[in-house]
């Protein structure tokens, strides 16, 4: 089957990315009318012919969130309405993936309900990038793909003099994924033990690592307010640490974030993906392109390939199980406190 045979679509949360995916692709994005009934309901119109064609949807869940989240909904519907063969959601940030517990009394769990919406209004299978939290995946009735930008950002710090350097995770719950980049660039691994007080507080009370006289690659999966890099920094200071590097997947920088992060003494570079827009007026943000990882997963998906062959020597939790390593040839483990 040829990609000719497919059709995509985006709203208005990232067209950018959805455009540049359809470049690798080799095939034109199609039109979508996204309007507005006067009482501020919303309405999608496909303009391309769906029936019996696979149908893909691009839009990650940005700010503003609920908004976006609607676009893609009611882009479901229409295309099941048009007697699609198949929809996939490609959400490269799934926003609600914060939401996956109960931590507190009667409090929802927005990670499930709006997994479940998203299955109520047809679609076949989702397509996402570095959940927050692993047991997201198991919220969707529908197949998931999920990808990580761990192989593109350790492409870019090869490039890069890593001599006196270490990977530091702002949290323990993050430094399997710090351990998988320590691994690629042979470098130790180092994090943070964080408590967080509310949605833009945290604390980070130790280091779990040797970080003096290093320069630290510090890893994270999503940055918003930017608080916990900022406490985190502040620590690697104290701790002796020279200066940093910060990488990301979802570089959301709501708020002051951009701000703030961009007068810190000790950022060296800030790195992130364009699995979200990047912010504005901020020319010396890294953006490192996801686009060719979607389009050839997505070639793979509409072929009936596997699509954890992408990631083959890259990240076993994503990979085949056969290229999972001894544990012996991993990165250093992190010491206990």
């Amino acid at each position: 089957m040829s990609v000719a045979d497919i059709v995509v679509f985006s709203g208005n949360a990232h067209p950018d990315l959805a455009r540049r995916i359809c470049a690798y692709l080799g095939i034109k994005l199609s039109r979508v009318d996204l309007s507005r009934f006067s009482n501020d309901c919303l309405q999608a119109q496909l303009h391309a012919n769906c029936r019996q064609r696979d149908v893909y949807i691009i839009q990650p869940l940005v700010p503003p969130t609920q908004e976006h989240l609607m676009e893609l909904l009611l882009m479901i519907d229409a295309a099941r309405g048009a007697s699609a063969a198949s929809i996939t959601a490609v959400m490269p940030h799934y926003a609600y993936a914060r939401s996956d517990k109960k931590d507190a009394s009667r409090i929802s769990i927005g990670g499930r309900l709006v997994a479940d919406l998203l299955a109520t209004a047809g679609v076949s299978r989702v397509l996402t990038m570095s959940l927050h939290a692993p047991q997201v995946h198991g919220f969707f009735s529908v197949p998931v793909d999920h990808l990580t930008a761990i192989g593109v950002l350790a492409d870019h710090f090869r490039q890069r003099d890593l001599r006196d350097c270490i990977v530091v995770s702002p949290d323990l719950g993050n430094a399997k994924t710090a351990t998988l980049l320590a691994r690629l660039l042979n470098l130790p691994v180092a994090a943070g033990s964080k408590q967080r007080k509310a949605d833009d507080k945290v604390v980070i009370d130790a280091i779990v690592g040797d970080v003096s006289g290093r320069r630290a690659i510090i890893l994270d999966d999503e940055i918003a307010t930017g608080g916990s890099i900022i406490e985190l920094l502040d620590r690697l200071a104290d701790s002796g640490c020279i200066e940093a590097s910060v990488a990301c997947t979802h570089g959301l920088f709501t708020g002051r974030a951009a701000e703030r992060l961009r007068g810190h003494p000790m950022i060296r570079e800030m790195v992130t993906t364009d699995t979200v827009p990047p912010p504005l007026g901020w020319p010396e943000l890294q953006v490192l392109s996801i686009a060719e990882l979607f389009a050839e997963a997505i070639a793979r998906i509409h072929a009936g390939k596997s699509v954890s062959k992408l990631f083959d020597g890259v990240d076993p939790t994503h990979g085949p199980p056969q290229t999972r390593l001894p544990f012996g040839e991993l990165a250093p483990t992190l010491p206990t406190l």
